[in-house]
């Protein structure tokens, strides 16, 4: 699994702004302010989706700083987001303060509602708690990738209201979450536990991860509903995965047998993709395609079998969640149709006038 490690640096002009925005306002955001707060909680964090490739080196702050330097953008996002919830909706105020005002961080919170979501007679929510807990909060690979995820929803779903939202009620960053608590406790060894987890959120939330699958960071599954990753799948960083997509093996083959997913690459809906195969970085897959062979970086390929109709122009396709194709391509698939049904009515009477 991808991983921000001590070294990795965030842009601290953008931090520090964003940080310091929220704690100067966020005791006047009330019911007449609210448009205020959501105008500046939807611009704040842009680095968290796309990444700091190459940072000043003068404006630079170590994840192990950030909390004390700038503190947690992403947390105070979630927490003002609650607030004014509270306040919109007071029927929900005691679920709202119960599963995220409660806490003292987002780690916490998120083990919250992941163990609320999850539990059964079972595995109890108590002890879910303990689970979710103890791996997050001792896993800094995991701590990143939670915010990567959430700014993720927020940034490339438009239904995505705000990162409250995102937190509590969207099952593909629930089903991410506690795949990616399943994948660190599968490599300690703890593998009857992981697969109790693959299967609760199987149940709950239609989504099969196997455990031992390796996804980056930044990752969106919209929907979500119906998707099934195998068990070698390796899924890179900004990836956009929309429902009904599968990245399978074509057998019962054993060994390295499922897809690679380049960075950035955007697989469209009911997708299904075979076999030990490359999907290049920023490639776009077209909705209900087959795809069983590699797939070139920054192309668009769509169909059954799915083959190349053109390449794509943004970086990371996933990121701007543009499906449609072009008109000319639209084009050249209605002159290839009709070039294809004369050629088959021309060959149709070659076959009469020879009977």
């Amino acid at each position: 699994m991808a991983c921000l490690g001590d070294d990795t640096w965030f842009a601290l002009s953008q931090m520090r702004s964003a940080s310091l925005t929220l704690q100067e306002n966020s005791e006047n955001f009330g019911p007449d302010n609210s448009a205020m707060g959501e105008y500046r909680l939807e611009k704040v964090f842009p680095v968290y989706a796309v990444g700091v490739s190459e940072p000043d080196p003068n404006l630079i702050v170590s994840v192990d700083n950030t909390a004390s330097t700038v503190g947690d953008p992403i947390w105070d996002a979630v927490k003002l987001d609650a607030k004014l919830e509270a306040e919109k909706e007071p029927i929900l105020s005691s679920f709202l303060y119960a599963s995220i005002l409660t806490h003292d961080c987002l780690e916490r919170a998120l083990s919250f509602v992941l163990s609320n979501r999850l539990q059964n007679p079972t595995l109890l929510a108590t002890q879910l708690m303990d689970i979710f807990s103890d791996v997050i909060m001792h896993n800094r690979c995991i701590q990143c990738s939670i915010r990567l995820d959430l700014q993720a929803c927020k940034d490339r779903d438009p239904s995505c209201l705000s990162y409250c939202s995102a937190l509590l009620y969207l099952k593909g960053y629930h089903s991410l979450q506690t795949h990616r608590v399943a994948h660190a406790l599968w490599k300690q060894g703890r593998k009857v536990l992981a697969l109790a987890l693959q299967s609760r959120v199987s149940e709950v939330f239609g989504v099969d991860i196997h455990p031992a699958a390796q996804i980056g960071e930044g990752i969106l599954l919209d929907h979500a509903t119906g998707i099934v990753i195998g068990e070698t799948a390796v899924i890179g960083n900004r990836v956009s995965l929309m429902q009904g997509v599968t990245l399978g093996g074509t057998g019962k083959e054993t060994g390295d047998r499922h897809p690679k997913i380049g960075q950035g690459a955007l697989i469209g809906a009911s997708a299904t993709i075979l076999g030990n195969i490359k999907i290049g970085e920023g490639a776009m897959v077209g909705a209900g395609s087959l795809v069983m062979k590699d797939v070139p970086p920054h192309s668009m390929v769509t169909g059954i079998p799915a083959k190349v109709i053109g390449y794509v122009d943004d970086q990371d396709p996933s990121l701007t969640m543009k499906h449609d194709a072009s008109k000319e391509f639209f084009k050249q698939v209605a002159i290839s149709c009709n070039e294809a049904r004369s050629n088959g009515a021309v060959a149709s009477e070659r076959d009469d006038g020879a009977t």
